[in-house]
């Protein structure tokens, strides 16, 4: 029970920061696209700049679930996905440090350089994290004593012995990137006003259109790559529900973007659902394994196999209430915060 328990909490922190610094992650990527003037990408910036930092607590949040819930899932994955991690975090860093410093430079060249690397950093996470999502579903060359190492591509198609990159998991990447600009748009429509907004809803449109193409062509991919993912599905036939909201979000941030008169806080919220029923179903697609093997079922890290002691979890689960108890205040504090538009012409 325990192991369900945590298998599903971590499931909620990492479908919490996609969702969270998705926003993040789609502005950034549509920076350059979208903000044409320096008081344009001022306000774009000023919408996330009071949250991008307090959004990535999620990230480690749930990286320190890992370590303590299942031990054996983390050696292996940090190990083996060790060339993609440092290349997220030199992103990340990239990312932080050039939104920073941008507002302390009044040279307009700087300012350029740094936001394109705020820009290409955003876009390029994107593209990794959905590459590592695409690679936990696809598999994974486990060996019996639980690593593995992947070559960063190999011959561009899934196997026993694949690469980090294939063409399964640019799909994937590709999707992660549609994504979340359409939900870093929808994020603008919310905060900004005048033309950049104009831009932004306009933006969402063909976003969506694409959003919807790469999904149909995911959900096509992973049954092809891994057939298994749908047993969870056809064993439980009610969980079919979980693709339906995908559809149903889908629907609803078209008909909410593009009505007569918009609603942009809707059609932003049903970007979220959208984003949380894809992880969702991505997760329930593998369990109760954590990271297959392409190597054969008996070597995949599965919930039991990975699981820490009785002790540990019972113990975890008081402190992380407490300190997710914080986080979640926290969060709804800077939200309101903050809540409302940018102006332009008044962020500094």
């Amino acid at each position: 029970m325990l192991g369900f328990i945590w298998f599903w909490l971590v499931a909620i922190m990492i479908a919490a920061y996609v969702i969270l610094d998705g926003f993040d992650l789609g502005v950034g990527a549509l920076l350059l696209f979208l903000a044409r003037s320096e008081p344009d990408r001022r306000a774009a910036l000023a919408s996330i700049g009071p949250v991008w930092d307090g959004n990535e607590v999620w990230l480690l949040a749930g990286g320190g679930t890992l370590y303590f819930a299942f031990p054996l899932l983390y050696a292996s994955a940090f190990s083996g996905f060790y060339l993609p991690l440092m290349i997220v975090l030199w992103l990340l860093i990239l990312r932080g440090v050039s939104l920073e410093l941008r507002n302390h430079l009044d040279l307009g060249v700087w300012r350029a350089l740094l936001d394109g690397v705020f820009a290409w950093a955003s876009a390029l996470l994107a593209v990794f994290f959905g590459a590592a999502l695409a690679n936990v579903l696809r598999g994974v060359p486990l060996q019996p004593d639980g690593y593995f190492f992947l070559p960063l591509w190999t011959n561009w198609r899934p196997g026993a012995y694949p690469g980090i990159l294939d063409w399964y998991t640019v799909i994937g990447g590709l999707l992660a990137l549609a994504a979340l600009a359409l939900h870093g748009a929808l994020w603008l429509t919310v905060k900004t006003s005048g033309a950049l907004e104009r831009r932004a809803r306009q933006m969402a449109t063909p976003l969506w259109a694409l959003v919807v193409a790469l999904t149909a062509a995911s959900l096509v991919a992973t049954i092809a790559v891994r057939p298994a993912t749908l047993n969870n599905y056809f064993n439980h036939p009610v969980t079919f529900i979980v693709p339906a909201a995908v559809a149903a979000s889908l629907a609803a941030m078209w008909l909410y973007n593009r009505s007569q008169r918009p609603q942009p806080m809707k059609a932003f919220l049903a970007s979220c659902l959208y984003l949380f029923f894809m992880l969702a179903g991505a997760c329930w697609g593998v369990y109760p394994s954590l990271l297959p093997a392409t190597t054969g079922a008996a070597n995949d890290i599965t919930l039991t196999r990975a699981l820490s002691g009785p002790h540990t979890l019972a113990v975890g689960l008081v402190w992380w209430s407490f300190g997710m108890a914080l986080a979640t205040a926290y969060v709804v504090f800077v939200y309101a915060r903050f809540r409302g538009k940018v102006d332009a012409g008044e962020t500094h």
